[in-house]
């Protein structure tokens, strides 16, 4: 089974806590607060590596986590970071988020890698919230958490050449006739399954990755046969070479519906150099028909040749104008991160809302403060009640009708509010 699809889950390392602590030696009068901050949390990191080339290994592991910062300690020792977690991919992996589908990066080349996940920054430590009036604090914050989310991957194949065509063109079979790689061969319709890579070497100086694709039929890009799943694999490839079934009823009608649905399908598949090739032309019937069919494609300004990729003749011409056509393109620019562009998001807002029997308060910035909030600390307490009236949320509850003894719920910590 190709595997060019799969579904993750990436979970960055939580922040480190502070600590509260003081500096008690025998002759430092007055030591003051000691306490350090705690170590970042690892980040998740996708990156190229050229050896694969599926994503079989997402079928067999799903869940990734990086580790979590160390806890800051007294005599003002902060915590370690985290190490963070590198997952490889294989090149023409794209990322998405599952939830919002957003385009997060196209890895395409080796060096390339994505942050899928940030750690989360360490807790303040007590010795951080020292100040003229307050030489003494005793608070400290937890770490804030790391990013978790799904991503979706989707691989689309590196290749420089396609082979195209309807089922039993014979497409496996040039592969296997001209590259070492070994696809399942029959005379029957669909054996290609999945797409095949193989590597073509025609002298010490041309050489290119030749990638059988399954084969298409008349409303492929609707969703018909195999096509739908395997066309974007199309995408990636610069130059295509277009098999025809010298022994099909009509070659010409073939030809002309695959070509109806690679521009359907889109995305510039219809405008890519293309090489036609009738094969078969160990078949006398096929040798008979090869001039009426050379001068229709020709009339229609597409180079056409003849082979038989069973015996092995024309193929080596056939592929030296693959090769030459390739030389001629244009030398392809490396992708890049396609950066998503959205509106800045306001931290600081935030929504009150009724959910049945309780409140819930949501906003990025108060969500955060409630997670790294110690709650057996008094001065934490009182610094976080603080914080909601200075962002308006202690209003906006009363606003909307909270009574003592309600429940208020943010981020994961429950309160129960009451009168002061």
């Amino acid at each position: 089974m190709f595997y060019d699809e799969a579904k993750i889950y990436v979970k960055a390392g939580d922040g480190g806590d502070g600590c509260v602590a003081f500096r008690r030696e025998k002759y430092v009068p007055l030591g003051g607060p000691a306490g350090g901050d705690g170590g970042k949390g690892g980040d998740v990191i996708l990156y190229v590596d050229p050896h694969l080339n599926t994503l079989y290994r997402f079928s067999r592991q799903v869940h990734f986590r990086a580790t979590r910062g160390e806890h800051g300690r007294g005599k003002n020792q902060h915590g370690a970071t985290g190490a963070g977690l590198r997952v490889p991919v294989p090149p023409g992996a794209i990322i998405y988020d599952a939830d919002t589908a957003d385009l997060l990066g196209d890895l395409t080349g080796p060096g390339q890698e994505l942050v899928a996940a940030r750690g989360g920054r360490g807790g303040r430590g007590n010795a951080r919230f020292a100040s003229s009036t307050n030489q003494a604090p005793r608070i400290a914050e937890h770490g804030e958490p790391g990013q978790e989310r799904w991503l979706r991957l989707e691989l689309k194949l590196l290749a420089d050449v396609g082979l195209v065509g309807m089922p039993n063109a014979g497409k496996s079979t040039l592969l296997a006739a001209t590259t070492s790689a070994r696809p399942k061969i029959a005379d029957y319709p669909f054996t290609t399954l999945e797409p095949n890579l193989g590597v073509v070497v025609l002298d010490p100086g041309t050489e290119f990755v030749l990638a059988d694709l399954p084969g298409l039929i008349e409303g492929a890009s609707e969703g018909k046969g195999l096509g739908h799943e395997f066309l974007r694999h199309v995408e990636r490839t610069r130059v295509l070479i277009h098999l025809l079934d010298g022994l099909s009823p009509d070659p010409l009608a073939d030809f002309a519906a695959i070509i109806r649905e690679l521009a359907t399908f889109g995305h510039g598949l219809a405008e890519k150099p293309q090489l036609v090739a009738l094969n078969k032309m160990d078949n006398p019937e096929v040798r008979a028909r090869w001039p009426q069919v050379q001068a229709a494609l020709e009339a229609q300004g597409y180079l056409a040749m003849a082979i038989s990729a069973l015996a092995k003749e024309g193929t080596r011409e056939l592929l030296y104008r693959a090769a030459q056509m390739l030389a001629e393109l244009p030398k392809e620019v490396v992708a890049r991160e396609i950066p998503i562009l959205r509106p800045a998001e306001d931290e600081g807002a935030f929504t009150v809302q009724r959910e049945d029997d309780r409140w819930r308060v949501r906003g990025v910035r108060v969500e955060r403060m409630a997670a790294m909030t110690v709650w057996n600390l008094d001065e934490a307490v009182r610094r976080f009640q603080r914080a909601l009236e200075r962002m308006g949320i202690t209003a906006a509850l009363e606003e909307a009708g909270v009574q003592p003894g309600d429940t208020v719920r943010i981020g994961e910590r429950e309160l129960v509010w009451e009168e002061e």
